[in-house]
Protein backbone atom coordinates (compact mmCIF):
# COMPACT_ATOMS: atom_id res chain seq x y z
CA UNK A 1 0.00 0.00 0.00
CA UNK A 2 1.31 3.65 -1.06
CA UNK A 3 2.63 5.49 2.02
CA UNK A 4 0.66 8.85 2.46
CA UNK A 5 1.85 12.28 4.10
CA UNK A 6 0.26 15.29 4.72
CA UNK A 7 0.86 18.70 6.23
CA UNK A 8 -1.29 21.58 6.20
CA UNK A 9 -1.22 25.29 7.10
CA UNK A 10 -3.68 28.75 7.31
CA UNK A 11 -2.49 32.19 7.92
CA UNK A 12 -4.30 35.04 8.65
CA UNK A 13 -2.11 37.39 6.16
CA UNK A 14 -3.04 41.10 6.48
CA UNK A 15 -6.65 40.59 6.78
CA UNK A 16 -7.97 41.30 10.11
CA UNK A 17 -9.31 37.76 10.46
CA UNK A 18 -8.99 34.07 8.72
CA UNK A 19 -12.08 33.30 6.83
CA UNK A 20 -10.42 30.06 5.52
CA UNK A 21 -11.09 26.69 6.98
CA UNK A 22 -9.17 23.45 6.20
CA UNK A 23 -8.85 19.73 7.74
CA UNK A 24 -7.14 16.75 6.82
CA UNK A 25 -7.81 13.00 7.89
CA UNK A 26 -7.85 9.23 7.49
CA UNK A 27 -10.49 7.36 6.55
CA UNK A 28 -9.15 3.78 6.78
CA UNK A 29 -6.75 3.30 3.98
CA UNK A 30 -7.45 6.69 2.71
CA UNK A 31 -7.04 9.86 3.29
CA UNK A 32 -9.16 12.89 3.01
CA UNK A 33 -8.59 16.93 2.53
CA UNK A 34 -10.85 19.56 2.59
CA UNK A 35 -10.04 23.61 1.83
CA UNK A 36 -12.94 26.54 2.03
CA UNK A 37 -12.06 30.10 1.81
CA UNK A 38 -15.23 32.55 3.12
CA UNK A 39 -16.43 35.41 1.47
CA UNK A 40 -18.56 38.20 2.97
CA UNK A 41 -18.19 40.86 5.07
CA UNK A 42 -18.57 40.72 9.09
CA UNK A 43 -16.63 37.54 9.47
CA UNK A 44 -19.36 35.46 7.45
CA UNK A 45 -16.96 34.21 4.98
CA UNK A 46 -15.68 32.50 7.86
CA UNK A 47 -18.62 30.95 8.78
CA UNK A 48 -19.68 29.65 5.54
CA UNK A 49 -16.18 28.01 5.65
CA UNK A 50 -16.49 26.55 8.73
CA UNK A 51 -19.77 25.24 7.71
CA UNK A 52 -18.82 23.91 4.60
CA UNK A 53 -15.95 22.28 6.26
CA UNK A 54 -17.93 20.85 9.21
CA UNK A 55 -20.29 18.94 6.41
CA UNK A 56 -17.38 17.40 4.39
CA UNK A 57 -15.98 16.20 7.12
CA UNK A 58 -18.60 14.66 8.25
CA UNK A 59 -19.86 13.17 4.95
CA UNK A 60 -16.22 12.14 3.79
CA UNK A 61 -15.19 10.76 7.20
CA UNK A 62 -18.32 8.32 7.88
CA UNK A 63 -18.31 7.29 4.44
CA UNK A 64 -17.59 3.39 3.31
CA UNK A 65 -14.80 3.26 1.24
CA UNK A 66 -14.49 3.22 -1.94
CA UNK A 67 -15.14 6.77 -2.25
CA UNK A 68 -17.36 7.45 -5.43
CA UNK A 69 -17.76 10.59 -7.06
CA UNK A 70 -21.54 10.44 -6.54
CA UNK A 71 -20.71 10.73 -2.76
CA UNK A 72 -18.25 13.90 -3.28
CA UNK A 73 -20.56 15.32 -5.07
CA UNK A 74 -23.22 15.03 -2.53
CA UNK A 75 -20.92 16.39 0.12
CA UNK A 76 -20.75 19.26 -1.60
CA UNK A 77 -24.05 19.70 -2.16
CA UNK A 78 -24.86 19.25 1.42
CA UNK A 79 -22.63 21.35 2.77
CA UNK A 80 -23.88 24.25 0.10
CA UNK A 81 -27.47 23.33 1.94
CA UNK A 82 -25.62 24.31 5.28
CA UNK A 83 -24.08 27.41 4.19
CA UNK A 84 -27.45 28.25 2.79
CA UNK A 85 -29.23 27.36 6.13
CA UNK A 86 -26.91 29.73 8.04
CA UNK A 87 -28.10 32.42 5.65
CA UNK A 88 -31.60 31.99 6.58
CA UNK A 89 -30.86 30.94 10.39
CA UNK A 90 -29.27 34.00 11.63
CA UNK A 91 -30.53 37.04 9.44
CA UNK A 92 -27.13 37.03 7.32
CA UNK A 93 -27.09 38.59 4.08
CA UNK A 94 -24.23 37.41 2.25
CA UNK A 95 -22.11 34.06 3.60
CA UNK A 96 -20.73 32.33 0.82
CA UNK A 97 -17.47 30.07 0.37
CA UNK A 98 -15.21 28.08 -1.89
CA UNK A 99 -14.36 24.78 -1.75
CA UNK A 100 -11.73 22.03 -3.05
CA UNK A 101 -11.52 18.33 -1.61
CA UNK A 102 -9.56 15.57 -2.28
CA UNK A 103 -10.24 11.97 -1.51
CA UNK A 104 -6.98 9.62 -1.95
CA UNK A 105 -7.83 5.43 -1.48
CA UNK A 106 -3.79 3.82 -0.78
CA UNK A 107 -5.41 0.40 -1.35
CA UNK A 108 -6.87 0.61 -4.20
CA UNK A 109 -4.30 3.26 -6.04
CA UNK A 110 -6.54 6.00 -7.15
CA UNK A 111 -7.26 9.83 -6.30
CA UNK A 112 -10.33 11.49 -7.09
CA UNK A 113 -10.83 15.42 -6.18
CA UNK A 114 -14.02 18.12 -6.82
CA UNK A 115 -14.23 21.67 -6.26
CA UNK A 116 -16.47 24.77 -6.71
CA UNK A 117 -14.96 28.37 -6.96
CA UNK A 118 -11.35 29.70 -6.95
CA UNK A 119 -9.61 27.65 -4.40
CA UNK A 120 -7.54 25.26 -6.00
CA UNK A 121 -6.32 21.57 -6.65
CA UNK A 122 -2.28 21.34 -7.95
CA UNK A 123 -1.17 17.45 -9.28
CA UNK A 124 2.56 17.58 -9.69
CA UNK A 125 3.47 14.20 -11.32
CA UNK A 126 7.21 13.67 -12.60
CA UNK A 127 8.58 16.98 -11.21
CA UNK A 128 6.24 18.48 -13.50
CA UNK A 129 2.34 20.33 -12.55
CA UNK A 130 0.27 18.39 -14.95
CA UNK A 131 -2.91 19.30 -13.04
CA UNK A 132 -5.08 22.62 -11.82
CA UNK A 133 -8.56 22.50 -11.43
CA UNK A 134 -10.30 25.48 -13.58
CA UNK A 135 -11.42 28.27 -11.43
CA UNK A 136 -15.07 29.35 -11.65
CA UNK A 137 -14.60 33.35 -12.23
CA UNK A 138 -15.02 35.77 -14.47
CA UNK A 139 -11.74 35.65 -16.29
CA UNK A 140 -11.50 32.51 -15.96
CA UNK A 141 -14.46 33.12 -18.50
CA UNK A 142 -12.70 35.35 -20.34
CA UNK A 143 -9.68 33.38 -20.63
CA UNK A 144 -11.96 30.18 -22.26
CA UNK A 145 -13.24 32.56 -24.89
CA UNK A 146 -9.76 34.08 -26.30
CA UNK A 147 -10.40 37.06 -24.68
CA UNK A 148 -7.56 37.40 -22.35
CA UNK A 149 -4.43 35.42 -21.98
CA UNK A 150 -3.23 34.66 -18.29
CA UNK A 151 -0.98 37.08 -17.84
CA UNK A 152 -3.53 39.67 -18.25
CA UNK A 153 -6.26 37.92 -15.69
CA UNK A 154 -2.99 38.41 -13.19
CA UNK A 155 -3.80 42.13 -13.35
CA UNK A 156 -7.56 42.09 -14.32
CA UNK A 157 -9.98 44.14 -12.25
CA UNK A 158 -12.42 41.44 -11.98
CA UNK A 159 -9.82 38.88 -11.20
CA UNK A 160 -11.32 37.66 -7.89
CA UNK A 161 -15.05 37.52 -8.70
CA UNK A 162 -16.46 34.42 -8.60
CA UNK A 163 -19.04 33.14 -10.51
CA UNK A 164 -20.29 29.58 -8.80
CA UNK A 165 -19.75 29.61 -4.46
CA UNK A 166 -21.53 27.47 -1.84
CA UNK A 167 -24.09 29.35 -0.22
CA UNK A 168 -25.30 31.00 -3.77
CA UNK A 169 -29.33 31.09 -4.75
CA UNK A 170 -28.20 29.48 -8.11
CA UNK A 171 -28.19 25.69 -8.76
CA UNK A 172 -24.41 24.55 -7.83
CA UNK A 173 -23.07 22.24 -10.16
CA UNK A 174 -19.47 21.21 -8.50
CA UNK A 175 -16.51 20.02 -10.78
CA UNK A 176 -16.22 16.60 -9.68
CA UNK A 177 -13.58 13.76 -11.43
CA UNK A 178 -14.31 10.15 -11.51
CA UNK A 179 -11.38 8.16 -10.01
CA UNK A 180 -7.99 8.56 -11.32
CA UNK A 181 -4.78 6.66 -11.01
CA UNK A 182 -2.43 7.26 -8.34
CA UNK A 183 1.22 6.60 -9.27
CA UNK A 184 4.21 6.65 -6.99
CA UNK A 185 5.24 10.15 -6.43
CA UNK A 186 2.55 12.16 -7.12
CA UNK A 187 2.61 15.03 -4.97
CA UNK A 188 -1.87 16.88 -4.48
CA UNK A 189 -1.41 20.63 -3.10
CA UNK A 190 -4.84 22.65 -2.13
CA UNK A 191 -4.92 25.71 -1.71
CA UNK A 192 -6.73 28.82 -1.67
CA UNK A 193 -6.18 32.08 -3.56
CA UNK A 194 -4.29 33.61 -1.50
CA UNK A 195 -2.00 30.74 -1.36
CA UNK A 196 -1.56 30.66 -5.18
CA UNK A 197 -1.78 34.04 -6.02
CA UNK A 198 0.73 34.91 -4.19
CA UNK A 199 3.40 31.86 -4.81
CA UNK A 200 2.83 31.31 -7.97
CA UNK A 201 3.51 28.18 -10.31
CA UNK A 202 6.86 28.64 -10.71
CA UNK A 203 7.45 28.99 -6.74
CA UNK A 204 4.61 25.87 -6.42
CA UNK A 205 7.20 23.90 -8.39
CA UNK A 206 10.61 24.95 -7.73
CA UNK A 207 10.16 24.53 -3.57
CA UNK A 208 9.12 20.95 -4.43
CA UNK A 209 12.25 20.23 -5.87
CA UNK A 210 13.97 21.34 -2.86
CA UNK A 211 11.51 19.65 0.14
CA UNK A 212 12.34 16.71 2.35
CA UNK A 213 8.78 16.46 3.47
CA UNK A 214 5.08 18.09 2.73
CA UNK A 215 5.84 20.02 5.73
CA UNK A 216 9.17 22.07 4.28
CA UNK A 217 7.27 21.92 1.15
CA UNK A 218 4.41 24.19 2.91
CA UNK A 219 6.85 25.96 4.98
CA UNK A 220 9.47 26.98 2.44
CA UNK A 221 6.25 28.82 0.30
CA UNK A 222 4.81 30.10 3.25
CA UNK A 223 7.95 31.78 3.81
CA UNK A 224 8.46 33.43 0.48
CA UNK A 225 4.57 34.56 1.02
CA UNK A 226 5.75 36.32 4.34
CA UNK A 227 9.07 37.71 3.27
CA UNK A 228 6.99 38.97 -0.02
CA UNK A 229 4.63 41.14 2.62
CA UNK A 230 1.89 42.10 0.58
CA UNK A 231 0.13 44.96 2.25
CA UNK A 232 -3.64 43.43 0.92
CA UNK A 233 -2.07 39.89 1.51
CA UNK A 234 -5.34 37.70 1.82
CA UNK A 235 -5.65 34.82 4.33
CA UNK A 236 -3.51 31.63 2.75
CA UNK A 237 -3.78 28.06 3.32
CA UNK A 238 -2.87 25.07 1.75
CA UNK A 239 -3.23 21.46 2.37
CA UNK A 240 0.16 19.04 1.06
CA UNK A 241 -0.36 15.14 0.33
CA UNK A 242 2.17 13.17 -0.30
CA UNK A 243 1.87 9.64 -2.25
CA UNK A 244 4.99 7.53 -2.03
CA UNK A 245 8.14 9.41 -2.53
CA UNK A 246 7.92 11.83 -4.65
CA UNK A 247 11.85 13.05 -4.01
CA UNK A 248 12.60 10.00 -6.33
CA UNK A 249 10.30 11.61 -9.06
CA UNK A 250 11.94 15.36 -8.73
CA UNK A 251 15.44 14.04 -7.93
CA UNK A 252 17.15 14.38 -11.70
CA UNK A 253 15.68 17.75 -11.21
CA UNK A 254 16.87 18.62 -7.57
CA UNK A 255 19.85 20.39 -6.87
CA UNK A 256 22.81 18.05 -5.57
CA UNK A 257 23.01 19.72 -1.75
CA UNK A 258 19.23 19.29 -1.45
CA UNK A 259 18.75 15.31 -1.05
CA UNK A 260 17.38 15.32 2.54
CA UNK A 261 15.75 12.01 4.64
CA UNK A 262 12.24 11.87 4.01
CA UNK A 263 10.47 12.66 7.26
CA UNK A 264 7.81 10.28 9.42
CA UNK A 265 4.12 10.16 7.91
CA UNK A 266 2.38 13.42 9.61
CA UNK A 267 -0.99 13.56 10.34
CA UNK A 268 -3.17 16.92 10.36
CA UNK A 269 -5.93 16.38 12.03
CA UNK A 270 -7.97 19.60 12.87
CA UNK A 271 -10.93 17.97 14.38
CA UNK A 272 -14.73 18.58 14.43
CA UNK A 273 -14.85 22.52 12.43
CA UNK A 274 -17.00 24.28 15.50
CA UNK A 275 -19.95 26.72 13.97
CA UNK A 276 -19.59 29.13 16.69
CA UNK A 277 -20.52 32.78 16.17
CA UNK A 278 -17.96 35.33 16.05
CA UNK A 279 -17.49 39.04 16.76
CA UNK A 280 -18.33 41.06 13.82
CA UNK A 281 -15.75 43.22 12.05
CA UNK A 282 -16.38 45.36 9.52
CA UNK A 283 -14.06 43.07 6.82
CA UNK A 284 -15.14 42.26 3.51
CA UNK A 285 -14.16 39.60 1.09
CA UNK A 286 -14.86 39.00 -2.48
CA UNK A 287 -18.32 38.07 -3.70
CA UNK A 288 -19.57 35.85 -6.19
CA UNK A 289 -21.22 38.10 -9.24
Amino acid sequence: MLKIRVAACSEQGARANNEDAIVAHENGPGWYAVLADGAGGHRNGAEAARRAVHRMQTSLGDATLPWRPELLTGAVLAAHDDVRRGVEGTGRDRMHTTVVALCVDAQRNFALWTHVGDSRLYRLRDGQIDTITQDDSVVQMLIEAGLLTPEQAEDHPHKNHLVAALGIEDELHPHTTSPQPLQDGDVFLLCSDGWWGSAGDTLIHDTLRAAASPDDWLASMRAVIEERGLPDQDNFSAIALWVGEPALAVAAEAPADAAGTATDETAVDSGPVPLEEEEEDESTRRMPL
